[in-house]
């Protein structure tokens, strides 16, 4: 039953989680670039090994270069993290920073541990820009439940 009296005794999310952020371009810009900026860096940290003994034959690290999937990963995340930010510049999103951060994560992980081919590397790409903008469409359907800034129970 909806009243207009307050939120329904089950309800008990954060308002102050899931918000508009609206703002000057700058300010979306800085964010786009730091989120992007975290998870490369988490994923470069943590693609510098892989657990398991060497006896198993799982070397500490894939040989090759790595600039150019940290340079791809920096630029699918910051693709990924606009996209996020413009949805949530419009309603409010669900933790589009965890979000952001957790696919370029991941994909830098992948891609350093293991040095895909280009084409291996491009289905990660589509697959993380496909998560990203799903996070937002989610958001962005006009069934979400947001209206004018309220959520409907």
């Amino acid at each position: 039953m909806i009243d207009d009296f307050g939120p329904a005794p089950y309800d008990d999310f954060d308002d102050a989680e899931e918000k508009v952020r609206p703002g000057p371009l700058w300010r979306h810009a800085v964010w786009v670039v730091a989120v992007t900026a975290a998870g490369v860096a988490l994923g470069w940290a943590s693609g510098r090994f892989r657990l398991g003994p060497e006896e198993y034959g799982l070397p500490s690290a894939a040989p090759g270069p790595l600039l150019p999937y940290l340079a791809a990963w920096t630029a699918i995340g910051l693709v990924a993290a606009a996209v996020l930010r413009a949805a949530a510049a419009r309603v409010p999103v669900h933790a589009p920073e965890t979000v952001a951060v957790g696919v370029v994560w991941l994909g830098t992980r992948l891609s350093l541990g293991w040095r895909p081919e280009p084409p291996l590397l491009a289905l990660l790409a589509a697959v993380a820009l496909a998560a990203s903008a799903g996070w937002g469409l989610m958001a962005l359907r006009p069934g979400s439940g947001w209206r004018s800034g309220r959520r409907r129970a």
